[in-house]
């Protein structure tokens, strides 16, 4: 004997809007759409694995909890190389923007000074129509000191890595948006019974078992029955069965 097997309406609504869509729908199809409708389930395949998981948070938490999702790591930031220091001798000095180029933190700061004034955007003055090379030259240390500036220290900061990609990330939060975006893929339930190129997570597997039954089937279908709009789908059902 079927247990009693109620359908509400918007879920008799939707399941007419599913097969609307799917005419070819088998009766297994049929129901599974409407399991789908009723517990909401939202399967995810993770490609890495080859396995479909019941919903994105339920992968996501699984994976996070067995530290398969990111870890925390710690990154050093320095900020910018000081262009004067107490070391400098002689410096050379954009008379536009006071950009300053030293003789013991650039390589070649003649050259640099030369590449800059030409491309200086508060380079007025021409000659020949060209843009003028000017620039002045220093080695007074008293001059010099006036372009010393403190350098911060540097800092640590803790920051997250993905174990998937590899890629670092501010935030956990971070990680875990990219990994939904770029790592999982949807998957329709009524859908995934029938497909067996993946495993399916063994929670999940179970919850499919258990309302994959002949005799819950048997009470959805005694349940549209009481429904004149699904009379030329059973009809169509049960000349297969035959």
């Amino acid at each position: 004997m079927t247990a009693t097997f109620t359908i509400s309406t918007e879920q008799k609504n939707e399941l007419l809007k599913f097969l609307k869509k799917n005419r070819n729908a088998d009766l297994v199809t049929a129901y599974l759409a409407f399991i789908e409708e009723k517990y909401r389930p939202e399967p995810v395949l993770f490609p890495k694995e080859k396995t479909i998981y019941e919903s994105a948070e339920d992968l996501i938490e699984r994976l996070g909890a067995q530290g398969k999702l990111w870890r925390e790591t710690e990154i050093v930031i320095q900020f910018g190389q000081q262009s004067v220091t107490e070391q400098t001798k002689k410096i050379y000095i954009c008379p536009f923007t006071g950009k300053v180029f030293a003789d013991n933190t650039h390589p070649n700061p003649q050259d640099a000074i030369y590449d800059w004034v030409a491309k200086c955007p508060e380079n007025k003055e021409r000659a020949g129509g060209l843009p003028v090379k000017r620039f002045f030259v220093s080695e007074d240390p008293d001059v010099i000191k006036n372009y010393i500036s403190e350098r911060k220290a540097s800092i640590r900061k803790t920051v997250y890595s993905s174990v998937v990609t590899g890629k670092l990330f501010n935030s956990k939060a971070a990680v875990i948006e990219d990994f939904k975006k770029n790592q999982i893929k949807p998957l329709p339930f009524h859908e995934v019974p029938n497909q067996n190129r993946y495993q399916i997570e063994e929670h999940f597997l179970a919850f499919i078992q258990k309302h994959l039954t002949e005799d819950k089937i048997a009470s959805f279908v005694e349940a549209l029955s009481s429904h004149p709009e699904f009379n030329s789908y059973l009809g169509k059902w049960v000349e297969a069965a035959e």
